[in-house]
């Protein structure tokens, strides 16, 4: 039921994503320099500090703060053994046919459009960087992190594109 009186914690949601992907190793001015180094070749008068001043307006956004909430916390609970099974074994091992971790993710690129989408697409393909780490490592589950990083350099991508069009 929806309370009127209820205020969305817009800081607090922010604060919240930032604080966890900073925890859990992610420096921010690496999605920027990701953001720069794809779109540099469109924009050549892009900078790096223009990306991640873009990044932060980005992270703002409560589409990206709502689907990122749902998967840091998916994978910490996970790692915890906090969720049941079979679902517990489906994140854990990052199965292929999941998809959810995508869904998540294409949602928060699709904030500016396609070219957030594809630019998704072409990261979750090629798992470069920061990605790449997380795809990687054995050691923690990273099934959400990962998608979740590279939407949020795609929806940066397509947040560039749409400012000089």
């Amino acid at each position: 039921m929806l309370k009127q009186d209820f205020k969305y914690p817009d800081t607090k949601a922010y604060d919240f994503v930032v604080q966890t992907l900073q925890k859990r190793g992610v420096d921010l001015h690496d999605l920027a320099q990701m953001a720069y180094d794809l779109q540099s070749d469109f924009l050549p008068d892009l900078t790096v500090k223009e990306c991640y001043d873009n990044l932060i307006q980005v992270m703002h956004k409560r589409e990206l703060l709502n689907n990122a909430m749902v998967a840091l916390e998916l994978d910490r609970l996970c790692e915890e053994g906090q969720i049941k099974e079979p679902l517990e074994s489906i994140i854990k091992n990052d199965a292929g046919v999941f998809g959810v971790d995508e869904a998540l993710a294409i949602q928060i690129s699709e904030i500016y459009g396609t070219i957030g989408v594809t630019n998704f697409g072409y990261m979750d393909r090629v798992k470069k960087g920061i990605i790449r780490k997380y795809d990687r490592d054995p050691q923690h589950v990273n099934t959400f992190i990962d998608d979740l990083l590279g939407a949020i350099v795609a929806a940066l991508c397509g947040k560039l594109a749409h400012k000089y069009a």
